[in-house]
């Protein structure tokens, strides 16, 4: 679960890279810009979802002392 979770920021991360690199290229790559924006809100969507799940499941524990 932790690794899927870490793989899933690293996404975030990557597609913010990408939409950084699409704006600083010119107008010419605007619609780069917003596929990577697209995937970088879908990714921050789903690891939230993934959070819940592990939260509900108790797969993640806050506050957890291990």
């Amino acid at each position: 679960m932790k690794l899927l979770i870490i793989t899933v920021l690293v996404g975030i991360v990557v597609s913010l890279g990408r939409a950084l690199f699409a704006m600083t290229s010119g107008p010419t790559r605007s619609n780069g810009m917003v596929n990577a924006l697209t995937w970088r809100i879908g990714l921050s969507v789903a690891l939230f979802v993934l959070l819940m799940i592990g939260w509900y499941t108790h797969a993640i524990v806050p506050h957890a002392l291990q």
